[in-house]
C-alpha cells in the first residue's frame, strides 16, 4: 500500500521536524534562563524545569529519528547523531548538577549550535534520512 507508506513517512518527517524544533527551542530557553541567573532569584527554578524539558526533548528527538529512519530504510546516521546528542545532554545535566559552570556553559553553547544544525537539516527540502534518488 504505497499511500499508507507515504502517510506514515510524512507523519515521521513531521514528528522529526517538530521534535527538532522543540529541542532547539528548549535549548534557547535554557540559554535565556542561564543569562537570567545573573539577575533574578527565580531564574534557577526556570532553568531547572527547562533542563527537564530539554532532556525530554532530546529523548523525543532520538525517537523521532528512529521513526523517520525505519520506514524509509535510509541512512542510520541521524539516529547516531541524535543518540550522541542525548549523551551530550546527559553530560550537560550532570555538569549542571555538579555546578561545573566552566564546562556546563560551553557545552550548552555547543549543544545549541548542534541542535540548530539538526533543525536546519530536518527542515531542508532534501532530507538526509532517505537515500538519494537518481543522479
Amino acid at each position: 500500500m504505497p499511500g499508507q507508506a507515504t502517510a506514515t513517512t510524512l507523519r515521521g518527517e513531521t514528528f522529526l521536524k517538530t521534535t527538532a524544533a522543540l529541542q532547539t527551542l528548549a535549548l534557547f530557553f535554557q540559554a535565556s534562563t542561564a543569562g537570567l541567573l545573573l539577575t533574578s532569584s527565580r531564574a534557577y527554578t526556570l532553568h531547572d524545569y527547562g533542563s527537564k524539558v530539554m532532556y525530554g526533548a532530546a529523548m523525543l528527538y532520538v525517537l523521532a529519528t528512529i521513526l523517520a529512519w525505519r520506514p524509509g530504510g535510509g541512512s542510520p546516521r541521524p539516529v547516531l547523531y541524535s543518540t550522541g546528542f542525548l549523551l551530550l545532554a546527559s553530560a550537560q545535566v550532570a555538569l549542571g548538577i555538579a555546578h561545573v559552570a566552566s564546562l556546563h556553559v560551553p557545552l550548552g553553547v555547543l549543544m545549541f549550535a548542534l541542535s540548530t544544525l539538526a533543525l536546519v537539516r530536518a527542515l531542508s527540502p532534501r532530507s538526509p534520512l532517505r537515500p538519494a534518488t537518481g543522479s
